[in-house]
């Protein structure tokens, strides 16, 4: 398709449920001396700024009927889209039938996301599903040789402004851009019906599964410089990176959002004030207080070497004493459900800092699907929405733990959910004071924390490791007692884990020996 105008548009379609910049589209048209056709709400939009309309039921000769449902289902409607120009077949069908060309469809949808958002009953949310919307769409998309398709308010001055540079006409590789835009606007139309009809019908896991998104931003670049990378927001409403105004601060770099993801979630745990420090989506400290500002310091002590330049998120609106010993270090990125005005100028401090506020946590409880892409397909599960109470907690030791190390058992669980497998989690007094991610072998992870625990006291001048007196949380069975021997070894005293081994036995008889208390949740927490 050569890259040059094609003839000048003489007659428009035109019926967009987003007004949006509707009177000074239809007012250009008008004023080329463009026929629009229109119907319903977008005449009467139109006529109201003074711009002359033709009924799309006195083009056809058929009147709009079933409560709206068929307005522009009608050949002299889409032949007048579908007619290759150039076809002399078609040109004589056309011809024959009193079909006139229709060069520009203007269409957005009845908006059946937001109607599902509100909470709108079935009958409702069915009613707000668009079919001639989608079918004018698709056929202009299709016909992209002659008809120009636009389906969102943002390209109505660029379209204009091209019309106006060429006697008229859009250029060939407009067209094309507008209809690869267009199909992918129906394609995500269709994929937000098909999960909400699915979700009534309880199938999670439909024979085919749509994704759709709106692209946020265009990213400097992937994980690595030499990858290209966008973000993308789709319908879910669920509170974090998606849903957050960033406030402050230079742009976001794809490894900021995925990190500043897993912060948020991880913070959302916990009821008490709480904060998470997270580095490469692995926590680096992890702690609730009696305030933020003293969740900040404990989950800080736990590892301040690698918490340089990572990720703080809290569970509270931010105030400013926390703002303030965030800003005392360098930090990426700080996400906020909300923040005082004091924070928020002690954070301006720091320009390069991005803030973001979600306005809300995301629900830890909440259901939900995960999905992970695999070489020619994805994979697509249940989020982890698991939690483990006391009640939950099953005692396989002689000793049972105290008040203290239970609470801390149920702490550090769930801060391993959030930790990459495998996990290996020392905490005290609700805060982490060690943490071992992402090892090929428990037993190293085991190790690896308590080194990590050893160093954040030496660092802190404390000569004995703050593991000592710990409780530790592992993600997934002990296969073998050496975990647990290592753990014992760092001076933990109360072990969680999700049992399930062959080897319990042993493991158990391991903990009976060094006086350790253990209790098994049943549930196992991989993170890959």
């Amino acid at each position: 398709m050569a890259d040059e105008p094609g003839p000048a548009i003489a007659r428009a379609l035109i019926s967009a449920h987003d007004k949006t910049g509707l009177a000074a589209l239809g007012r250009f048209l008008a004023d080329r001396g463009v026929e629009i056709l229109s119907t319903g709400g977008s005449a009467a939009a139109l006529r109201g700024a003074g711009i002359a309309v033709r009924e799309v039921a006195d083009h056809t000769g058929f009147p709009e009927m079933l409560d709206g449902r068929v307005k522009t289902l009608h050949p002299k409607v889409h032949g007048g889209i579908l007619g290759r120009r150039a076809d002399p077949a078609h040109a004589a069908a056309m011809a024959a039938h009193a079909i006139a060309p229709i060069d520009l469809v203007v269409v957005n949808l009845y908006p059946f996301a937001a109607t599902v958002a509100r909470g709108a009953a079935f009958d409702d949310c069915i009613e707000n599903i668009d079919i001639g919307g989608p079918a004018l769409i698709r056929a202009a998309a299709k016909n992209h040789e002659s008809v120009t398709v636009l389906t969102d308010p943002a390209d109505y001055a660029p379209v204009m402004a091209e019309i106006a540079a060429n006697s008229g006409a859009t250029t060939a590789a407009r067209r094309r851009r507008l209809a690869a835009d267009a199909f992918a606007h129906t394609a995500a139309y269709d994929a937000a019906i098909a999960r909400w009809l699915g979700g009534h019908l309880d199938d999670s896991f439909p024979r085919a599964y749509s994704l759709a998104g709106t692209r946020v931003q265009t990213l400097r670049y992937g994980e690595n410089p030499h990858q290209r990378a966008a973000f993308y927001r789709t319908g879910e409403t669920r509170p974090g990176v998606a849903t957050a105004t960033q406030i402050q601060g230079k742009e976001l770099s794809y490894n900021n959002l995925n990190d500043t993801d897993a912060a948020i979630e991880l913070v959302a745990e916990f009821e008490a004030p709480a904060v998470a420090i997270i580095k490469h989506a692995n926590p680096c400290g992890v702690a609730t207080g009696a305030s933020l500002a003293e969740a900040y310091a404990k989950a800080l002590r736990c590892d301040p070497v690698s918490a340089f330049g990572g990720i703080v998120a809290v569970n509270r609106t931010l105030d400013a004493p926390t703002a303030e010993a965030i800003a005392a270090l360098f930090v990426e990125v700080v996400i906020v459900p909300a923040l005082e005005d004091g924070a928020a100028a002690v954070l301006a401090r720091k320009k390069n800092v991005r803030v973001l506020v979600a306005g809300a946590l995301p629900d830890p409880r909440a259901a939900g699907l995960a999905l992970k892409p695999v070489a020619g397909g994805f994979l697509l599960q249940d989020r982890d929405s698991r939690a483990i109470a006391a009640a939950d907690l099953r005692i396989v030791t002689r000793r049972a733990p105290t008040a203290a190390e239970t609470a801390d058992c149920l702490f550090a669980f769930r801060v391993a959910k959030h930790v990459k497998s495998n996990a290996i989690v020392y905490a005290k007094d609700g805060a982490t004071v060690g943490i071992g991610a992402g090892q090929m072998s428990r037993v190293d992870a085991s190790r690896i924390a308590a080194q990590k625990s050893a160093d954040a006291a030496a660092a802190a001048g404390i000569a004995r490791p703050f593991a000592e007196g710990s409780v530790v949380a592992s993600d997934a069975f002990f296969p073998f007692a050496d975990g647990l021997e290592a753990a014992a070894a760092a001076g933990a005293t109360a072990v969680i884990q999700p049992g399930g081994s062959v080897r319990d036995a042993e493991v158990i008889a391991a903990a009976d020996a060094r006086g350790l208390a253990m209790v098994f949740t049943g549930i196992r927490h991989f993170r890959h």
